[in-house]
């Protein structure tokens, strides 16, 4: 069974940091991409961030230069470092797991963890 549990996520004030995690299970983690989306109340899911097995990266153009993902394939977990927050990152943040192999997408997500940016 596969399960991807984020945590982290908290209110925070503008200008301050907080560190996503999403731990992996059920998954050979170290091939799969990683992602982070976030959905703000009456918005579309978007992607924030991707990390394709260690190899590329990419963010959406909002949080480039502030956000920062990465993973530990030893500990099958993924994270989100996000500073300079402001109040157009409040979301609730998704952790998702993907790969195509032979044709086929595999595609997992996490529950969600609320951040808030407020003062």
């Amino acid at each position: 069974q596969v399960q991807l549990v984020e945590s982290g996520g908290d209110l925070v004030q503008p200008g301050g940091s907080l560190r996503l995690s999403c731990a992996a299970s059920g998954i050979s983690f170290s091939i799969y991409t990683m992602g982070w989306y976030r959905q703000a109340p009456g918005k579309q899911r978007e992607l924030v961030a991707a990390d394709r097995s260690g190899t590329t990266t990419n963010y959406a153009d909002s949080v480039k230069g502030r956000f920062t993902i990465s993973r530990d394939n030893a500990k099958n977990t993924v994270y989100l470092q996000m500073n300079s927050l402001n109040s157009e990152d409040t979301a609730v943040y998704y952790c998702n797991a993907r790969l195509t192999n032979y044709g086929r997408t595999y595609d997992y997500w996490g529950q969600g963890t609320q951040v808030t940016v407020s003062s």
